[in-house]
């Protein structure tokens, strides 16, 4: 057997496995008798046809199967011996002039493409240099969090009559065409010149006004429409009034402090305010925590500065979901793809070159934060606990053991930004809300 390597460039190569006669026939043989021990043919007793018979039937199956074992096997061994991490998977080179006499042939040809990149280091220490963000929870954000809790759980009435924040259920339609929706309007979300054709009207009344009266991102926003429902509509409309839904103000009481933080949590107006700001903050110290390691990958990134193979991972990503996804689906997905295949290796040799594992415990952990958090975002964090061991082994056990292995993953990379953060030089930066907003536009 002769496997040589051909590299095209820095990431790209071709692999040639030369197999002679020798290489393959010993094993073809030693199968062949094997199967005539086994095997039924007609007008033989079970494991009585001769071995001449059985090549005759099976013999091509046979060296098939071999050869591709022979070569799955070399092809694995050779890659594991180099210096280079290969990406993807070897993808075989079919050419029309080499089209296999599996009968004739002795002697075979096989090439297989390959995407790799050479192994790397990246030292972690303090010659490394990253911020790490602090979003600060002003007063203005907190006043604005209880404005908008008193109006979610004040009481609901329907009065006769608009008055400027309400919301308007009704019909709105063009005066042409065939556009109509019921919607929920809310009247504090559209122009103040818009909302004042509503005041004072009631049930029954028409608002009429024109396409153009309503701003970029208002149906959307205040209409409830999407860009889909509004995208050719121009012109004079008019909204049929069929309902109007005010909210008053909730007093700040034992009552309203139960209602948002549960029963006895808080026992006066100054403990609710400073229960808001902490609970606003703990979910800010997240924000900044997720937001901080999103910049420290991209710092991690450009410091290793690793040159992907992309003609062949967007051959490969084709090949290997052949029929699932087209050449176009692949180039839209493939910038996501690339940021995330280079943070694995990186995160990855980190691991390595530092022995750092994620253990069974971690895993555990780790599913039960993510539990918790669904659960809490439902309103239900606090009586799911005690069957908590139940909701972690019925999802990890879920997609063929895929829920592990990912959240095995995503506990190792945890570990990893954890140690790059103890290591590295952290410059701290504090972000008002505002700030944080606008670096997220960037």
């Amino acid at each position: 057997m002769e496997i040589t390597l051909d590299k095209h460039s820095a990431n790209q190569a071709s692999i040639k496995i030369k197999l002679t006669e020798a290489d393959y026939q010993p094993k073809v043989d030693a199968k062949l008798k094997d199967y005539a021990k086994k095997v039924s043919i007609k007008g033989f007793r079970p494991g009585k046809a001769p071995v001449s018979m059985v090549k005759n039937i099976y013999g091509t199956s046979i060296l098939v199967d071999e050869i591709n074992s022979i070569l799955g096997d070399s092809l694995n061994n050779y890659i594991k011996e180099q210096s280079f991490r290969i990406l993807g998977d070897p993808l075989p080179v079919e050419k029309v002039e080499d089209q296999i006499d599996w009968k004739k042939q002795k002697d075979f040809d096989f090439e297989y493409k390959i995407g790799f990149v050479e192994n790397f280091e990246l030292p972690i220490d303090e010659n490394l240099e990253a911020v790490k963000y602090q979003i600060q929870v002003d007063d203005k954000l907190v006043d604005e969090t209880i404005q908008n809790l008193k109006s979610q759980y004040g009481e609901s009435t329907n009065p006769e009559s608009v008055e400027a924040g309400d919301h308007v259920y009704g019909d709105v339609k063009a005066k042409e065409g065939d556009f109509e929706h019921t919607v929920s309007l809310d009247l504090s979300k559209i122009t103040k010149k818009l909302a004042e054709k509503f005041i004072g009207k009631g049930k029954e009344d028409v608002v009429d006004f024109d396409a153009k009266d309503v701003k970029k991102g208002q149906w959307e926003e205040a209409f409830g429409l999407t860009e889909e429902d509004v995208k050719d509509l121009s012109g004079a409309l008019s909204f049929t009034i069929k309902n109007v839904n005010r909210k008053a103000e909730a007093e700040m009481n034992q009552e309203f402090f139960d209602k948002i933080f549960g029963p006895d949590q808080v026992k006066t107006e100054e403990e609710f305010i400073a229960k808001v700001k902490e609970t606003l903050q703990s979910s800010y110290d997240r924000e900044s925590q997720v937001f901080t390691e999103e910049e420290l990958k991209k710092t991690l990134v450009e410091k290793a500065n690793l040159d992907l193979p992309e003609d062949f991972l967007k051959e490969w990503l084709l090949r290997a979901n052949e029929g699932k996804v087209t050449e176009k689906d692949v180039e839209n997905e493939f910038p996501a793809y690339s940021r995330q295949l280079i943070w694995s290796l990186i995160s990855n040799e980190i691991a390595r070159a530092n022995d750092i594992k994620a253990e069974h415990a971690d895993v555990i952990e780790k599913t039960k934060e993510m539990i918790r958090e669904q659960f809490a975002s439902s309103g239900l964090g606090s009586s799911m606990e005690e069957s908590m061991d139940m909701f972690v082994d019925n999802y990890l056990q879920g997609n063929e053991g895929q829920n592990y292995m990912n959240m095995l993953t995503s506990a190792q990379n945890d570990k990893v930004l954890a140690y790059v953060q103890e290591k590295i030089k952290l410059v701290e930066k504090n972000l008002s809300i505002d700030d944080f907003k606008e670096l997220l536009e960037k």
